[in-house]
């Protein structure tokens, strides 16, 4: 299991997401990392997205506001940090830029991504059995086409795998058994996830396996 961080450095993560973000809408700047960085943030070079929510309640999942990252290490954890917040919080195409006012009202999240791996090519059947949900993240490519799916977003679906390869896919703008064909690569990693529980609250890890077993469980008390 990918966990390279404990607990406090986590929360540090978090809360520079947040102070990235607040210092740029306030004065337009990138902050740099700050004196009290712990030095393995400074050292280590991960891929990291940075996921901002609108708060809808404590046990509720939030509406998307941003999310935009690196899937591989270009910039060192906290680096890397500092320009996926501010990147998630005014350059995702999807929404207009964020808004100083907005910034009580939303959540930020922190994911920390493993080194991509290459799932053996020549048998996509067996990709399915691969990748397990609650642990492994996706990106799908094909020629100029590229989609990546955060670990928790099947879990927050209550998506098997093949229903995630599926979606993978069409986040690559892609047909959705796209997976099937021989000149598709598709890559799995792991991610260490902290967020906040609420606007400027508590930070927690993320236990997607628990997670997962909540929403199986829960739609099989529907059933």
């Amino acid at each position: 299991m990918f966990k390279p961080y404990n607990i406090e450095e986590g929360r540090f993560l978090v809360k520079l997401a947040r102070a990235a973000v607040e210092e740029y809408l306030r004065s337009g700047k990138i902050i740099q990392a700050p004196s009290d960085t712990p030095p393995k943030l400074l050292k280590d070079m991960y891929g990291v997205f940075t996921t901002i929510e609108i708060f809808t309640g404590r046990d509720r999942r939030g509406e998307l506001r941003g999310c935009i990252g690196f899937p591989q290490a270009v910039y060192n954890t906290v680096n890397g940090v500092i320009r996926s917040a501010i990147a998630a919080a005014v350059e995702d195409p999807r929404f207009e830029p964020m808004s100083i006012e907005e910034l009580n009202k939303v959540t930020f999240e922190v994911s920390v991504l493993s080194p991509l791996e290459l799932l053996e090519p020549g048998n996509p059947r067996i990709y399915p059995e691969k990748i397990v949900v609650g642990r492994h993240g996706i990106v799908i490519q094909k020629g100029y086409y590229s989609g990546l799916l955060l670990p928790q977003v099947p879990v927050e679906y209550c998506w098997d795998s093949m229903t995630f390869l599926n979606e993978g896919c069409m986040k690559a703008f892609l047909p959705p058994d796209c997976w099937l064909d021989e000149d598709t690569s598709v890559l799995i990693y792991e991610a260490q996830i902290f967020k906040e529980v609420e606007p400027n609250g508590e930070v927690v890890e993320r236990d997607l396996m628990e997670e997962l077993r909540r929403c199986r469980n829960a739609d099989k008390s529907k059933g």
